[in-house]
């Protein structure tokens, strides 16, 4: 039987941020967007867990990658598989938590869209011909939050976790979707990820940034298409 698939959008993006995939995906399966909210990876994936199916399979891209990570902690034998798109396995270095600061005071003072222009500048795509489609996408997601959500994500940002141990003991099917262009998450630190993990493996998406699955949309949904009707492991 095929299983549901749980989708966590990223850093300030809606269900738009897999628009593509789940149009395709989700003709053969059911498809889960739960609302995180909090402001600790913890506290969201605590959330999230509450209105999930009994198993499923996991994708999650940026800080919705790191919910998806912690939601595997607190439920390993309800997850079949893992997707992992541009999740950084990290903490957050203290000065790019610093960083964030600037942007804060901004987004408070009710220039929310200079904020999340900073937080996904040009440089953050690949330079293709559609690059500026996927800005005003990802501009045009932002801006449908409003200020305290953008606080609450930031916030976990600068306080997610290492999330190493719990990498290290994951024991189903992963895939880590890495754009090669991607300054946001460096292609070194995904590969890293994907040698955490005993069943990790990368695929890398040319002309791509740190939005491959809006950058790519076919390519992506192509390899998790493939991923998703490969065999569980038996547990």
């Amino acid at each position: 039987m095929t299983e549901p698939l749980v989708i966590l959008p990223g850093f300030l993006s809606d269900a738009r941020g897999f628009l593509p995939q789940i149009v395709h995906l989700g003709a053969d399966r059911q498809v889960v967007l739960p609302h995180l909210t909090g402001d600790t990876v913890e506290q969201m994936s605590l959330n999230a867990i509450r209105d999930l199916p009994r198993r499923f399979a996991l994708l999650g891209h940026g800080l919705g990658g790191q919910v998806a990570i912690d939601i595997l902690r607190r439920l390993p034998e309800a997850v079949t598989r893992i997707v992992l798109v541009s999740t950084d396995p990290l903490a957050e270095p203290p000065a790019t938590a610093a960083s964030r600061e600037t942007r804060l005071v901004a987004a408070r003072a009710g220039r929310l869209a200079e904020a999340a222009a900073g937080e996904y500048p040009e440089t953050a795509f690949a330079a293709t011909d559609w690059r500026g489609e996927v800005m005003a996408l990802v501009q045009d997601m932002a801006a449908g939050l409003d200020i305290d959500s953008y606080v609450r994500q930031t916030r976990a940002m600068q306080r997610r976790p290492d999330q190493q141990k719990t990498l290290r003991k994951v024991r189903v099917p992963a895939l880590i979707v890495a754009g090669e262009a991607d300054p946001l998450v460096p292609l070194r630190r995904q590969e890293f990820l994907a040698e955490l993990m005993p069943f990790g493996r990368l695929y890398l998406v040319a002309e791509a940034g740190h939005m491959p699955q809006l950058e790519q949309p076919e390519a992506v949904t192509a390899a998790l298409r493939d991923f998703l009707a490969g065999p569980m492991l038996l547990r």
